[in-house]
């Protein structure tokens, strides 16, 4: 097949449409129908939505062509099946990986608004040791691109790419309010917290289109990774262990014995409610 001139945005399928575009593959199954012939079952999506999709022909030429989390190239029909839209598959090829801003269903666009707002946030943090550690944090370009693209959940709250940068913008903003309204609190941790306790992200899900969990995502989750990646940085730079420690407690979860990491934990609840009921 030869290169895709234009995207086809799922939300435009109507069924009796020929389909020549690009999707993720959020599923992928073998499935067999009844007279024991194999079919794949797929489920295909870009930042407008989802399909479902099945391909019954020439099933054991295409299924090693491409897996679950792959960008490809697709060749088909949409029809009407049982009330719903689905597209029959003709041919199908995997292409290089594609964005997920716009191939994860629900992907915001407003990305590069939200670095610059995160800069200027951490560029705010009055405490010029906890400054500089969060400014390492996010120095590394590699975990900038990851951190860019993820998520912070694969089916609840800011389930979609660019997930974890508009968490933390959103949370570090509610913080900066409540620092405002008590002015006890160190605000420096409290900023600090809220703008590193999602850094975890990067590490935690794999790359690519789709939605998917690495092995450290599932089995430490993020605000152990977001630790981790904090606890490096304050190794390389030598951060005082009195100022470390509230940060990392406030990030890390858990029964919060500081008003810091009450203010950073009762953020991160607010935003998910609200995000999770839009």
């Amino acid at each position: 097949m030869a290169q895709v001139e234009a995207k086809s945005w799922i939300r435009d399928l109507e069924p009796g449409r020929l389909v020549d575009s690009s999707f993720a593959v959020l599923r992928k199954d073998v499935r067999r129908t009844r007279a024991g012939a194999p079919f794949l079952s797929l489920e295909l999506g870009d930042r407008t939505g989802r399909i479902p999709a099945v391909c019954f022909d020439d099933v054991p030429l295409l299924e090693p062509r491409f897996a679950q989390g792959d960008t490809v190239r697709v060749l088909g029909a949409v029809e009407e099946f049982r009330g719903r839209r689905q597209l029959v598959v003709r041919s199908v090829e995997r292409l290089e990986p594609g964005d997920p801003l716009v191939y994860v269903p629900g992907a915001r666009r407003d990305t590069e608004d939200l670095e610059g707002f995160l800069e200027f946030l951490v560029a705010e943090i009055h405490d010029s040791v906890l400054r500089r550690l969060v400014e390492e944090v996010y120095a590394d370009g590699h975990f900038r691109a990851l951190f860019r693209q993820a998520p912070v959940t694969i089916d609840a709250h800011h389930a979609h790419a660019g997930g974890a940068i508009q968490h933390t913008v959103a949370v570090a903003t509610v913080c900066r309010e409540v620092c405002q309204l008590h002015p006890r609190l160190d605000e420096s941790v409290v900023a600090a917290a809220a703008l590193t306790f999602c850094a975890g992200a990067a590490d935690a899900f794999l790359p690519g289109a789709a939605l998917q969990l690495g092995d450290e995502g599932r089995l430490l989750g993020v605000a152990h990774l977001s630790v981790r990646r904090i606890e490096r940085e304050a190794a390389r730079l030598r951060t005082p262990r009195e100022r470390l420690l509230p940060l990392v407690h406030a990030v890390a979860g858990g029964r919060p014995r500081t008003p810091e990491a009450a203010t950073v934990q009762a953020a991160i609840a607010l935003d998910a409610a609200v995000a999770a009921a839009l």
